[in-house]
């Protein structure tokens, strides 16, 4: 790995950190399973060639808050995935994971077609008995899904519903950690103001 590549790289996610750590509508859509920001390599194959948080990011007196450094291989769930997008377009180098409820879903399609981004739903339930039992099975038949549902492009966003153990969340993907992060807060600052 380029020593180039890890400092720029190091660098973004900090300023892309700071911006989500400055944004306090933010910690109202932070999951359960917390949320965690990746960023990966130009060449990245394996979860080891992605950027992600350590610990992820929670909320701490209100605010998010990484509860550790960006570290290579930090995320296992958004690395993943994002190295599967990555198979489709590799231009794909960023993403991060946010909550889903229905409200938000709604007010998500309609605020991605106002930007004229790509939209989707998953629905967990129709994920084959075979891959859920399959340790690692899901990530391709989600992001195939995913793909599917959007009519063959990468979503901007999508979301997937909840299933038996499994809490729905959203999804951004983008090209660029901060370029993510400036509209993930964007889109908070939006929903947290809605009428």
């Amino acid at each position: 790995m380029e020593q180039v590549d890890q400092i720029e790289m190091r660098g973004k996610m900090a300023l892309a950190l700071d911006l989500i750590e400055g944004c306090s509508e933010f910690a109202a859509l932070i999951p359960e399973v917390r949320t965690n920001l990746v960023y990966a390599l130009p060449n990245a194959e394996t979860r080891e060639d992605v950027l992600g948080v350590e610990g992820r990011i929670t909320v701490v007196n209100g605010l998010p808050h990484a509860a550790g450094k960006p570290r290579f291989g930090a995320s296992s769930h958004m690395a993943r995935l994002l190295v599967e997008f990555r198979k489709t377009d590799s231009s794909v180098r960023a993403a991060i994971n946010f909550t889903s409820n229905p409200a938000l879903a709604r007010w998500l399609e309609k605020y991605c077609r106002s930007k004229g981004w790509v939209f989707s739903v998953i629905d967990r339930r129709n994920e084959p008995e075979e891959i859920k039992d399959t340790e690692g099975a899901s990530m391709p038949w989600k992001v195939q899904a995913a793909i599917k549902a959007a009519g063959g492009a990468i979503p901007k966003i999508f979301y997937e519903t909840g299933a038996v153990g499994k809490e729905p969340v959203s999804v951004l993907i983008g090209h660029d950690p901060i370029d993510v992060s400036e509209e993930i807060c964007e889109i908070a600052r939006r929903y947290s103001g809605r009428s």
